[in-house]
């Protein structure tokens, strides 16, 4: 119980009381407009009456209790110092033990096992998993030293996997860090981009930037791409090297060919961590080429100390209609056969 917060006291059957010391801590738990608790009020069916330094849940006992559980533990994130974002009020209703909404359908590995905590820290920013499947992704990102993430797009696979790339870098683990993907168009033709091969390739690459760009301030971002201790190039070009010491990320695997993706599992050097993230229904390559992602989940599923980690539409973060545009697309293929 967190030093601030008083026990909840039951004023009757279906209201429960907590109480702040700290107003101004309250107002941060509030949020701009009472939006926070709009939001937890929304996910949970109860209402919440704010009354001088009181809240006050009212509504049925389960949900009241979650909803006091979750009050609790975001205002003792204030008093640790930290921020409030609407990412920490979604994180904390998704990953609360009683939260049947949303983790009714996690597999038996997910529940009860990764109570604690896990963050990566950058030099930015404090990420943490906002659902059990990143979590254990994440786990299994620092746990060992090749591990796939495969799920719809909006999971946070490849975000999380930069993160971890980063804290390796800062935390002194690797000494350089290598992001890649394929260049292969998503059903429009960008030869005739203007500007040489940099200019043509980087469109391919942004999402990384904006990732590291996330993790890094953005002029030693630079500086660590002039000092090649950060690169970001095209899967092509990693044929023939060794890549040693470094954090590499392998993102939108699915668009690699069988070939190009045992070259790039083959480039793994001493010291080195590999991530390789994808979705297998974003699948760009030509009629008849098999996906380079499929072939490795199929070779090296019982492989020791090689992770395969999966996500469903349940753990997307963003706009709650992404997810819902997801299940859409995935009861469609299933009818469709």
């Amino acid at each position: 119980m967190p030093s601030g917060v008083l026990t909840p006291t039951a004023a009757d059957v279906s209201e429960s009381v907590l109480e702040f010391p700290d107003n101004f801590l309250l107002i941060d738990l509030c949020g701009q407009f009472d939006r926070n608790l709009t939001a937890i009020e929304s996910a949970l069916g109860v209402q919440i009456l704010r009354r001088g330094n009181r809240l006050e849940v009212v509504g049925a006992e389960a949900p009241r209790h979650d909803a006091l559980d979750i009050l609790k533990s975001l205002y003792e994130r204030l008093e640790s110092g930290k921020t409030l974002e609407p990412g920490d009020i979604d994180r904390e209703l998704r990953m609360h033990p009683d939260m049947s909404i949303t983790n009714g359908d996690q597999p038996e590995l997910f529940k009860g096992e990764l109570a604690d905590r896990v963050e990566i820290k950058t030099r930015k920013k404090l990420v943490e998993p906002r659902t059990e499947a990143q979590k254990a992704y994440v786990r299994s990102l620092f746990e060992n030293e090749l591990c796939f993430g495969i799920g719809p797009a909006g999971t946070g696979k490849t975000y999380l996997a930069v993160a971890v790339a980063v804290n390796h870098f800062i935390s002194g683990n690797v000494d350089r860090i290598i992001l890649s993907r394929p260049a292969v168009e998503a059903g429009e033709k960008l030869g005739y981009l203007p500007g040489d091969m940099k200019d043509k390739i980087d469109p391919y690459m942004q999402p990384l930037y904006d990732a590291l760009n996330d993790f890094f301030p953005s002029k030693q971002v630079a500086k660590l791409i002039e000092e090649k201790r950060i690169e970001i190039a095209p899967l092509a070009f990693m044929r023939g090297r060794t890549l040693a010491n470094a954090a590499v990320v392998l993102d939108e695997a699915q668009n690699a060919t069988t070939m190009q993706m045992k070259m790039f599992l083959t480039r793994l050097g001493e010291g080195s961590r590999m991530a390789i993230t994808g979705d297998r229904t974003q699948i760009d390559l030509p009629r008849g080429v098999n996906s380079g992602l499929w072939e490795a989940e199929r070779l090296l599923k019982n492989i020791p100390k090689i992770s395969f980690n999966y996500f469903t539409s349940k753990d997307v973060v963003r706009h709650p209609l992404v997810a819902r545009i997801i299940e859409a697309y995935e009861a469609d293929a299933e009818k469709t056969g």
